[in-house]
């Protein structure tokens, strides 16, 4: 068996209590960190800024070619359905 660590059994009950306390403010605040990361707000709005993203650049101008293509998807697909409601008919 390994030997305890002299180093450990020579330390403070006070030093011990210090190093506890500080594990345990790391400990609460990566709680923090993850509940908010977690949050049903929080996931929503970085998803909006996500879209918003794509179709804005970062000096708030459009991105047009991608609200292009998105546009032209949409009348495809609106399209598709008429003939498809037509034919079907």
């Amino acid at each position: 068996m390994a030997e305890p660590d002299t180093q450990q059994q020579d330390r403070a009950p006070g030093s011990i209590e210090d190093e506890m306390e500080a594990t345990r403010a790391r400990l609460a605040a990566t709680i923090d960190q993850l509940a908010y990361r977690a949050s049903p707000k929080t996931i929503l709005k970085r998803e909006i800024a996500s879209i918003k993203a794509h179709f804005v650049d970062a000096h708030g101008n459009p991105r047009t070619d991608n609200i292009l293509k998105v546009s032209a998807a949409v009348v495809g697909f609106v399209a598709f359905v008429v003939v498809v409601r037509k034919v079907s008919s």
